[in-house]
């Protein structure tokens, strides 16, 4: 079932590598500042005000191996600690997480535990690449050419 707000665990392999990483601070607080725009600064998923993440979405091709970004979205921290419910388990924030979860969902417990059992299933075939190669195409159309 898909819902509204979903669990994106990424690549054992990729922990710690995101677009904060690879480009100048400059560079990530104009892309964080964008998509909070986008979202005329609510949360892209729950739609609540105040202070929000950006949040970047990744597609995974499994059988060429290619993580490519599709997206860098306006968060709220319970909706960021939701997607990355592996970070927040290990920070020991679950319950928390779960709850959310399941108000934006309308989701019961149960429904909350299937979830995050396919989640980690998909995990573990990403977790069968050894190596992602990177694609940030979409990234092309924020840069200008030289004219």
């Amino acid at each position: 079932m898909k819902y509204k707000l979903n669990f994106e665990l990424i690549p054992d392999s990729c922990w710690y590598s995101n677009l904060r990483t690879l480009l100048s601070k400059r560079q990530w607080d104009f892309l964080r500042e964008e998509a909070k725009e986008k979202s005329d600064y609510k949360c892209s998923i729950c739609g609540r005000k105040g202070l929000l993440e950006a949040h970047e979405r990744w597609s995974y091709d499994l059988d060429n191996g290619v993580q490519k970004l599709t997206d860098i979205i306006a968060v709220c921290k319970d909706c960021h600690s939701v997607i990355h419910i592996g970070r927040t388990q290990l920070v020991g924030d679950e319950e928390r997480a779960e709850n959310h979860f399941m108000k934006v969902n309308n989701a019961t417990y149960v429904e909350y535990r299937k979830a995050l059992k396919e989640a980690n299933e998909y995990h573990k075939k990403l977790n069968q690449v050894p190596e992602w190669k990177l694609d940030l195409t979409y990234l092309q159309k924020y840069i200008k050419p030289n004219e």
